[in-house]
């Protein structure tokens, strides 16, 4: 008999959750993923989190569970609310869009502020498709953690094919060579170079020093395209 109960009960508060769960989900709107803040992101885990404790708890008050989920949701629905009459609450629940890269030059100082790594920060252009720093005029951290790249002015108005010049066959992936003062010797062995060409690739950029050198990569034509450890205005 008691099993019978336990089990009426659990189906009773897994059948409420849901309902009040499904409502919450149509209380905060059609947010694609991509448009989620972090902050949006960490409710909706927590208010999906709270709903689950209330269809599998056996104990505890269940209408203050349900009542720390509606709190949860209206909450969550009243700062979407304020955001949009108040813009400047904006910067403070998830901040302004950030130029990592300007003019093809990183930005190190917003880097480090945001704590995004060199190899995050190549990661993500590269999931924009872009496989080289060289080709970007300006990248942009949205609020919501994406990459938005504008690519060079060049690039925008010359296509090979459009002039139909031959595309020749990239010597290798553009790739990190030196980061951050550092070499990655993996992958000069991988390309099959070695620190002579390195070293020589410096001198013809009048690159005295490894530590003088913040970002390094290798161009599908051979070539090193390096940023400067000092700002460049």
């Amino acid at each position: 008999m008691n099993i019978e109960t336990d089990v009426l009960s659990v189906l009773i508060k897994a059948i409420i959750a849901f309902i009040v769960l499904l409502l919450a989900t149509r209380l905060l709107g059609k947010k694609q993923m991509g448009q989620l803040t972090l902050f949006n992101y960490i409710a909706g885990i927590t208010i999906g989190s709270i709903a689950s404790n209330i269809a599998i708890s056996k104990t505890g008050d269940f209408i203050a569970q349900i009542t720390n989920l509606v709190t949860w949701t209206v909450l969550t629905l009243l700062l979407d609310l304020l955001v949009i009459k108040f813009p400047r609450l904006r910067l403070l629940v998830s901040g302004d869009p950030v130029i990592l890269i300007k003019n093809g030059n990183i930005i190190k100082k917003a880097m480090k502020h945001n704590r995004i790594s060199l190899d995050s920060l190549t990661m993500l252009l590269r999931e924009e498709g872009v496989f080289s720093i060289r080709n970007v005029e300006f990248a942009v951290l949205e609020s919501n953690g994406e990459l938005t790249v504008y690519h060079k002015e060049e690039l925008h108005n010359i296509a090979r094919k459009d002039i139909k010049l031959h595309s020749p066959k990239p010597k290798c992936l553009p790739g990190e060579i030196v980061v951050d003062g550092k070499v990655v010797k993996r992958n000069l062995k991988e390309w099959g170079l070695s620190l002579k060409w390195l070293y020589a690739e410096l001198k013809k950029q009048n690159i005295e020093s490894l530590s003088d050198i913040f970002y390094a990569e290798i161009q599908t034509d051979g070539t090193l395209y390096i940023d400067h450890k000092k700002e460049k205005n």
